[in-house]
């Protein structure tokens, strides 16, 4: 199969825009050096910023090919010489391949006026530099680069280089052994001398105060043309005028493609995440990284943090972290997965059952997919096949690889789920008597026997370590997967054998500037840390696919879509994807006026079937629907098609491009877990009630510490010391892990156990143990010396007890019982300014229009409550415990309660004596005689753990404050419980002073 590349619409439009905007050849110029042989020839408004050009185009949809035919288009005016700059070695291989393709180079040569013109690319790579027999040379393709010259007048040369490499001391140098150009002894001059014009690749990557830039900006290039999806941020002004910007070019770019028309036009594939899902109890085990060193791992759970100390086992903390899985330092886990703070871990899901569950949902996704892509109907027959590929993220290569060609254990899983759904189909179509249909029995059978004799046939993997290996198999892999994109888009090969491989296998490698089009899976099977990496990752899967013809389909031509399995620590990226493709609007939608920008945009919409529409129809039709006022505001009622509306929705329902451009449409991007959306609305006109109370909620509260606090943290302090249970001072034995070769009547395995040597410690240095120590308790170094002194002088004398599990003992145990003692040493003092919460914007003074649905709760209830007084408008039900919390939402609340509802998550945000804050749970209005009662409440399990109590103890000296402003706080263990309460303040059955017992 050969790719038969194609011009889309859209990519046109990116060309047609670049041509609009290049300022062309200065024919006028006097410099005496214009016509130099190896430069490129003077341009208008060289070196001029207002002269330099930025396209925005979402991935997959071809930014690689517009910049390679703009390359042509300017050799048409006689530039010749071209720099493109990418951010990683990947994204420079991926950029390699495209310009060097068959498909590329056939299908240029096939433009008229691009016959005979063809791109010599030069790839600057680590390593070209190195001197070479003692003289310190040039690269060769640096050197045909720079002194190519115009004389061959059909060769565009192309310099490709990586930013690690261009801002590289290589390129800076001037003490090579060679000349350049009769001179230059730089490369960076050297380059400069040819006037490029040189073309980034990802900007947001090359910010302009940062140094990659400012070494681009020493090639003295005379244009500069940027090609991303997302660009820079800069700020402009000051103080309260100080806002962020996107940092173009010409204030705008001079063509736009965003994600929204990506996805809403078709130009990409839409999306379905799917995980796996866990139960209640087992999701609300969740652990926060909140902090990672080399040494250390910090996790925090419900307010508590926990350490891990280089070699201990997660499962010292909770045995739901199975596997034998520690903490070996340098932020990364025994099982490969690196860390970073606020990275979101649930034991459950680190189980191999859990990883197993998503292996089978992503080989069943493949072959549905596959199915699907094979057979494709057609009116007249049989539309052309497509290969159906998957990729999966794993996070510990030996998982996957194992030693000495042998199979990792995740190998061995996805291989036998492979064969087991493999046969199931293979059974399915046993009988089959249709063509196509016996064709893809076939390819089952083949796919089959692959396995059995030669798996990398049918799967492949490809990892950062597997560059430059030595060993012919791996590498051959690696070729495959990076270079032969045709080879893997293909169903045989030139002697009619099976291609059946079409499953990857990466730890990060294929992250970015690797793609292929007919990826329609994209499974990981463990968390990735940041939402960009998980960007990156699902973009890998974007691209329209081709079919065996090579050519490009387009989204009415298949029905398959991208199929991102990942776990349920990550469940929320569907709604992240989503929000960060509409932040990506070029127009910000105000519900509450109709702005130009909005006007703008219907417009040059309508414009493309009814040339005569302009502003002033759409300003008099508002007008006259009575949706908009003089003032251009929206009216808050409206009767469109006999179902009244607020003035924006009825605008959307006469005008819908407005949401088609600046939303991606909701099929586009499908959480197939979740049933509802994920963003609630607050109902205005109830949290208005609440308004003069949270004016007081807003100002910021500052813990402040009795005095004695600080005299008793040594007093703690001695008492750990001492060590009373003797389980603080503790010997630390290093491990052997011991080997045998166990045989039965079928195989021989090798099994492991470990042992203590008996004859040597693992120890600290004393001036270490005791920096940690100060450090991680906050107390004065003198004092811990003498504690350390004492505590050895007890041990006899013994150093051996100085290591790092006693040195984890020593700080955890003083923070508990610290902790513990200063519960009820503090208040709160009020400060003089105010904060905004997840439900309150204290600039504007006002409440937001919405928020998330998880920070109401995790879990959701069909049926949402029909009592006007709740909170919020959207259905359904959120909440974090059916019981008490689901049962009091359910609950019908009398006339004398005014409004109720849950508070969101940092909806106050109470400071804690621990760190952190906390917020409670529910709040009523109860109206009374005299004033108001604000009645807050915070929900526990009739077993409450020693963390529940302390939050109750914090929340109560908080509210405490407030009792004057009718504020009141209790704690409830039941739905029956809040109801009694409110029925005894509605009666006036209890006192004031009663409500903070």
């Amino acid at each position: 199969m050969k790719i038969q590349l194609e011009r889309l619409p859209h990519q046109i439009e990116a060309i047609n825009a670049i041509n609009t905007a290049f300022c062309g050849v200065d024919t006028y110029t006097n410099n005496p050096d214009a016509n130099y042989i190896y430069a490129n020839p003077i341009l208008n408004f060289a070196r001029k910023e207002s002269s330099y050009i930025d396209i925005k185009m979402e991935t997959g949809t071809g930014k690689t090919f517009v910049y390679t035919q703009m390359m042509y288009e300017m050799h048409k005016q006689g530039l010749f010489k071209f720099v493109i700059v990418v951010p990683t070695p990947s994204i420079k291989e991926g950029t390699k391949n495209f310009i060097t393709s068959d498909y590329a180079r056939q299908y240029f040569s096939g433009i008229p006026g691009y016959e005979n013109v063809k791109i010599q690319l030069n790839t600057i790579n680590a390593g070209d530099f190195k001197n070479k027999k003692g003289r310190k040379n040039f690269p060769a393709q640096l050197t045909e680069f720079i002194e190519a010259t115009r004389q061959n007048t059909n060769q565009i040369q192309v310099l490709l280089i990586n930013s690690g490499m261009i801002n590289s001391k290589s390129m800076k140098a001037s003490d090579y052994d060679q000349t350049l150009l009769g001179g230059e002894t730089c490369p960076q001059k050297a380059i400069a001398a040819t006037r490029p014009v040189v073309i980034i690749d990802e900007p947001h990557r090359f910010p302009r105060d940062k140094a990659t830039y400012k070494a681009i900006e020493q090639l003295n290039p005379q244009l500069i043309v940027r090609f991303g999806a997302t660009f820079p941020q800069t700020t402009t002004g000051r103080g309260k005028a100080k806002k962020t910007v996107i940092d173009y070019y010409r204030g705008k770019p001079q063509f736009t493609l965003n994600a929204i028309d990506s996805f809403n036009q078709g130009l990409v594939k839409g999306i379905d995440i799917n995980y796996p899902d866990i139960t209640e109890q087992e999701a609300n085990r969740l652990y926060k990284v909140k902090n990672v060193t080399a040494k250390q791992l910090t996790l925090s759970r419900n307010g508590k943090d926990y350490s891990i100390n280089k070699g201990e086992n997660l499962a010292d903390i909770d045995e739901g972290f199975a596997g034998d899985i520690t903490y070996v330092g340098s932020k990364e886990l025994s099982n490969g997965l690196e860390l970073q703070p606020d990275m979101k871990l649930i034991p459950g899901t680190f189980s191999q059952n859990y990883q197993d569950e998503i292996i089978s949902q992503a080989i069943n996704r493949h072959f549905e997919a596959e199915e699907r892509n094979f057979m494709r109907p057609e009116s007249d027959g049989t539309a052309p096949r497509v290969k159906t590929l998957s990729l999966f993220f794993i996070d510990s290569i030996a998982s996957f690889r194992g030693e000495n060609h042998s199979k990792g254990w995740l190998a061995q899983h996805f291989e036998e789920m492979l064969i087991q759904k493999l046969n199931q189909l293979i059974s399915k179509y046993e009988m089959a008597i249709e063509p196509r249909e016996k064709e893809y029995l076939e390819f089952l059978q083949a796919t089959l026997r692959d396995l059995k004799v030669e798996h990398q046939q049918v799967y492949a993997g490809y990892f950062s370590e597997d560059r430059g290996s030595g060993d012919e198999a791996i590498q051959a892999e690696v070729d495959d997967i990076l270079k032969n994109k045709e080879r893997l888009l293909s169903f045989k090969d030139k002697d009619g054998k099976w291609i059946t491989r079409r499953f990857l296998f990466s730890k990060w490698t294929l992250r970015e500037g690797w793609d292929n089009p007919n990826v329609f899976v994209i499974a990981k099977l463990r968390t990735s840390g940041s939402e960009i990496s998980k960007i990156q990752e699902v973009g890998r899967g974007l691209r329209l696919p081709v079919d065996e013809t090579g050519h490009r389909l387009q989204q009415d031509e298949f029905e398959s879509r991208l199929a991102f399995l990942i776990g349920y620590d990550e469940r929320d990226f569907a709604q992240t994807l989503v929000d960060q493709v509409n932040e990506d609007s070029p127009v910000e939608m105000n519900h509450d006026e109709l702005t130009e920008d909005m006007i703008q945009l219907i417009v040059k919409e309508r414009q493309k079937t009814d040339k005569e529409f302009d502003k002033s129809k759409l300003l008099n039709d508002l007008g006259h629907r009575g949706i908009i006022d003089f003032a251009m505001n929206f009216e808050t009622k409206v009767e469109i098609d006999g179902k009244q509306k607020s003035g924006y929705e009825a605008l959307v329902h006469l005008y819908p491009e407005i949401e088609h451009r600046t939303k991606v449409a909701k099929d586009k991007i499908r959480d197939k877990n979740s049933k509802f959306a994920t963003k609630v609305k607050l109902r205005k006109s109830n949290w208005k009630q609440l308004e003069d109370l949270w004016k007081q909620l807003s100002k910021r509260q500052m813990i402040k510490f009795d005095d004695e606090v600080n005299d008793l943290a040594q007093v703690v302090a001695r008492e750990v010391f001492k060590d009373n249970d003797n389980k603080i001072f503790v010997l630390q034995s290093p491990q052997m892990i011991m080997q045998e070769i166990v045989t039965d009547t079928n195989q021989a395995i090798l099994r492991e156990t470990k042992a203590d040597y008996k004859l040597t410690y693992l120890t600290m240095k004393y001036g270490v143990f005791l920096k940690q120590l100060v450090t991680r308790t906050d107390l004065p170094v003198d004092f811990l010396h003498q504690q350390m002194i004492e505590s050895i002088k007890r041990l006899n004398g013994d150093t051996n007890y100085i290591n790092e599990k006693t040195l984890g003992n020593l700080v955890s145990e003083f923070n508990k019982r610290f902790n513990e003692r200063i519960r009820n040493l503090y208040s709160y003092e009020t400060l003089q300014f105010t904060s905004s919460t997840s439900i309150y914007d204290a600039k504007k003074e006002k409440f937001v229009d919405e928020i998330s649905a998880n920070d109401l709760g995790v879990y959701t209830d069909e049926h949402s409550t029909k009592d006007d007084k709740y909170l919020y408008d959207r259905p359904p039900l959120r909440y974090d415990s059916a019981d008490p919390e689901l049962k009091i939402l359910k609950r019908t609340y009398g006339n004398n309660i005014t409004v109720f509802g849950k508070l969101p998550k940092r909806a106050i945000k109470i400071p804690r004596y621990d760190n952190g804050t906390t917020t409670p749970d529910f709040i009523f209005k109860i109206e009374r005689e005299r004033k108001p009662i604000y009645l807050v409440i915070e929900t526990k399990a009739e077993n409450m753990r020693l963390g529940d109590e302390e939050i109750r103890v914090i929340q109560k000296k908080y509210f405490d404050k407030l009792k004057a402003s009718g504020v009141y706080y209790r704690m409830a263990t039941s739905e029956q419980e809040v109801h009694d309460l409110i029925n005894k303040i509605e009666n006036g059955e209890i006192k004031d002073s009663d409500f903070t017992d």
